[in-house]
C-alpha cells in the first residue's frame, strides 16, 4: 500500500449537531432483550452496579447515571424493576426510563451524610424481592475475558454489595458475573444499536471530531496546552475519557491534564476528547515539514506516520459485515508487526456510552463485524526516539436496512454520514463499503505535520 503526504482540502465541519433522544420504543427494546437473555440463561435476577465512572450499563436502562453516589438496579425475570439509589438520587425514580420501584440506601448517598432508612443491606435486597434461591447475574463494567479459567465468579463491585448478596443467598454459587450479557464482543446486547441508538451517540462523536480539528487548526508555537484546550470542551456535554492536550513529553509529574505549558516548534503534540458515542485524537508533530524536526526525527513520516496510516486505511477498508475480527487484527499485524511497531493494546473497539466498551479485535477472537455495531480504530505504535502518531474515530456499520431507516427518520444525520464517506473516498482514497458510516468529520483524515494545514496523508 502506498501512503502519500500531499494536499488535501479540510473536511467540512459540522454546524447544526443537536442531541438526539432515545426514544420510548429504544429503551422498551433494551429491557426487553435483556429479559430474552435472562430467559436463556436460566436467570431469576439481574443486579446492575453504578457510580461515577462506571453507569454506562445502569444507564443504558435507567437513562441516568448516580453521578457523585452509587447505585444499583434490580431486574427480575418478571419485568419487574427495583432502583437502589442513594440521598440525592432518589428524585430520579420519576424520570427514570425505565419504570421502578425506589428503594432508599443511605450506603450509596456521600459520606457523613444522614443515614436516615439505613437498614442492613441484606434486608435492602430482600425488600428488592431477591429470592433466597434465585439465580443472580451481578454486573459491574468488566466480563474478565481471558483472565482465568472460571471467572464467572470474579466481580468488578464493592465487597459490601457482594457479601450483603452471597449473605442472602442459599447458595452464592447461584450469582454469577453477568457483564458479558451486555458487552460480550460476541454476543453483548451493547454491542448492537438501531437507527435510534446511532443517531443519539453520532451527535457525540461529532461534537468531539469537531473539538480535534479546532484544537489541531489552533497549534502554534507560543500557545499553551490550556488555551488550546478551550477549543475540545463542547455543548456543555459530559466528557467519557479525561481530555488530553499535552505538548512534548506526556504526563510529566504524573499528570494527565492540561497545564499552562507553552507550544513549541519542532515537538510533539497530542490531543483527544471523548463524548457519548466516541473519541476523536490526534497525535503529530508541530512542523510544517520535516526540516522542523530534530534531525534524528526527520524521518517520522516515513518511518512511522505513514506506515500507522496505512493501517489505519487497512482498518477501514477491511470494516465489511461477516468479516472475522481476527483476521482484522491479523491484518493489522501485517500492516505494522508488532516487533516493529510496539502496538500493546487492540487495535479498535466497541464505542457506546463510555469510550472502550469492549473489543472484538484480539488473536482467536470469534467476533465477527455486524450490522449495529459502533467502532473506533485504536492503534498505538511506538518506535524509541520519535514522537507518537495517532489518527482514532469511530464509525458505525449499517446494512441496507438499517441505513434506510437512518435517512428515513435522521436524515440530517445520514447527510452528514453520506458526506463524510464522499470525502473519505474521493479525498482521501480510501475504499470503505457502503455499511462503513463515518461518525464523525474527521475520520482518517490525518496531518502528521500539524503547522501544514495543506498537506495531510492519502492512499495512492
Amino acid at each position: 500500500m502506498k501512503i502519500n503526504l500531499t494536499q488535501i482540502p479540510m473536511p467540512k465541519l459540522t454546524e447544526d449537531a443537536v442531541p438526539v433522544k432515545l426514544t420510548e420504543e429504544t429503551m422498551t427494546q433494551r429491557k426487553e432483550k435483556l429479559l430474552q437473555q435472562m430467559k436463556k440463561r436460566n436467570l431469576d435476577t439481574v443486579v446492575i452496579y453504578a457510580d461515577r465512572e462506571h453507569g454506562a450499563n445502569f444507564e443504558y436502562f435507567t437513562g441516568f447515571v448516580p453521578r457523585f453516589e452509587e447505585a444499583m438496579l434490580v431486574i427480575h425475570k418478571t419485568g419487574k424493576a427495583f432502583l437502589l439509589l442513594g440521598n440525592e438520587n432518589t428524585k430520579m425514580v420519576e424520570h427514570a426510563r425505565i419504570q421502578a420501584e425506589l428503594i432508599h440506601v443511605p450506603f450509596f448517598s456521600l459520606p457523613n451524610q444522614p443515614m436516615k432508612d439505613e437498614a442492613p443491606l441484606e434486608n435492602v435486597f430482600r425488600q428488592a424481592q431477591i429470592e433466597t434461591t434465585a439465580r443472580i447475574a451481578l454486573i459491574g463494567w468488566k466480563n474478565f475475558t481471558s483472565t482465568c479459567e472460571d471467572n464467572t465468579h470474579l466481580y468488578d463491585v464493592p465487597y459490601y454489595l457482594v457479601d450483603a448478596l452471597k449473605k442472602i443467598s442459599e447458595n452464592p454459587a447461584n450469582i454469577v458475573n453477568g457483564t458479558d450479557m451486555l458487552i460480550s464482543a460476541v454476543s453483548g446486547l451493547r454491542t448492537i444499536n438501531n437507527a435510534n441508538e446511532i443517531a443519539h451517540y453520532e451527535y457525540g462523536a461529532t461534537l468531539a471530531g469537531i473539538g480535534v480539528l479546532r484544537t489541531i487548526n489552533a497549534v502554534a508555537p507560543g500557545k499553551t496546552e490550556t488555551e488550546l484546550a478551550n477549543n475540545l470542551a463542547l455543548d456543555g456535554q459530559p466528557n467519557n475519557v479525561f481530555t488530553i492536550c499535552a505538548a512534548g513529553e506526556r504526563f510529566t509529574d504524573g499528570n494527565f491534564y492540561p497545564e499552562n505549558k507553552a507550544v513549541q516548534l519542532g515537538e510533539p503534540f497530542s490531543t483527544s476528547v471523548g463524548y457519548k458515542g466516541g473519541l476523536s485524537s490526534r497525535a503529530a508533530y508541530v512542523a510544517t515539514d520535516q526540516t522542523d524536526l530534530p534531525a534524528s526525527q526527520q524521518d517520522y513520516v516515513s518511518k512511522l506516520a505513514a506506515p500507522y496510516y496505512g493501517a489505519v486505511v487497512t482498518w477501514l477498508e477491511n470494516m465489511r459485515i461477516g468479516n472475522k475480527a481476527n483476521d482484522i487484527y491479523d491484518a493489522i499485524e501485517s500492516a505494522i508487526p508488532k516487533k516493529d511497531y510496539h502496538w500493546k493494546l487492540n487495535p479498535g473497539h466497541f464505542v457506546a456510552d463510555e469510550e472502550w466498551l469492549s473489543s472484538p479485535f484480539y488473536p482467536g477472537s470469534a467476533a465477527r463485524i455486524k450490522s449495529g455495531q459502533m467502532l473506533q480504530v485504536d492503534i498505538i505504535p511506538s518506535i524509541a526516539g520519535y514522537g507518537g502518531t495517532g489518527c482514532e474515530d469511530g464509525v458505525a456499520i449499517a446494512d441496507k436496512q438499517l441505513r434506510a431507516e437512518l435517512a428515513d427518520y435522521y436524515p440530517t444525520t445520514w447527510k452528514r454520514m453520506c458526506r463524510r464517506q464522499k470525502f473519505i473516498r474521493e479525498e482521501l482514497h480510501i475504499k470503505i463499503a457502503d455499511e462503513v458510516l463515518p461518525l464523525n468529520d474527521i475520520v482518517a483524515y490525518y496531518r502528521p505535520y500539524l503547522l501544514n494545514h495543506k498537506m495531510a496523508f492519502r492512499k495512492d
